[in-house]
């Protein structure tokens, strides 16, 4: 239990996607105008990690190694299809907010690096387990970021309808732009590193 424990926090912590292995950047960048479009685009991607982990890892004895990667690319492709269509069907609003990051799911950093790095090479429930961290690693940071960008652009967070907290500010509406989000990355990276150092500077 403490090992498959173990396994779920390190993709939150240490191998995060974001502050750990640094991969995903675009679509946190892109996206995260709203903590709706962070929660939107961090379930696409969580469905597609999960599933083609899990397909990756039962079949990577049958994969030829000589050709993995395209074989990778096309059942994360399948899940993307599916992810794509879904939301053009019941989240119309969302798909177009999301735009072109929706399929871009396919050559997402995140999604390739765990099925190579971890599923082609580990059982199917600890591939799960690999995805559901990671998946949430990048979650929280997606919130995160959304958060931050939306509370100081519009004063105010309001996710789906729904409002759950507002601030008396005068809106800084370019931190919903495209600067906002090199800001924001920027010193939320700055304080990740600094404790990073701390740590390392007290032995850990």
């Amino acid at each position: 239990m403490s090992k498959v424990l173990d396994e779920y926090i390190r993709g939150i912590t240490t191998d995060n996607p974001i502050f750990g292995l640094v991969l995903g950047l675009c679509p946190l960048l892109a996206v995260t105008t709203s903590v709706e479009n962070g929660i939107g685009m961090a379930a696409g991607a969580a469905f597609v990690l999960i599933c083609s982990n899990v397909i990756i890892s039962a079949l990577r004895k049958q994969i030829p190694a000589s050709v993995r990667l395209p074989i990778f690319i096309i059942i994360i492709a399948t899940f993307v299809t599916i992810v794509d269509m879904s939301m053009e069907a019941f989240t119309p609003d969302m798909y177009t907010q999301l735009g072109v990051f929706i399929p871009l799911i396919v050559v997402n950093c995140i999604i390739i690096g765990r099925a190579e790095a971890y599923a082609n090479k580990n059982n199917v429930f600890y591939s799960l387990i690999d995805a559901l961290g990671s998946a949430t690693g990048f979650l929280l940071v997606l919130v995160l970021m959304g958060a931050i960008r939306e509370i100081l652009g519009t004063g105010a967070i309001a996710p789906f309808g729904y409002t759950l907290i507002t601030v008396p500010i005068n809106p800084a509406t370019f931190m919903i732009m495209p600067p906002g989000a090199f800001l924001t990355i920027a010193i939320l990276m700055a304080i990740v590193n600094y404790r990073k150092a701390k740590k390392l500077a007290r032995g850990g």
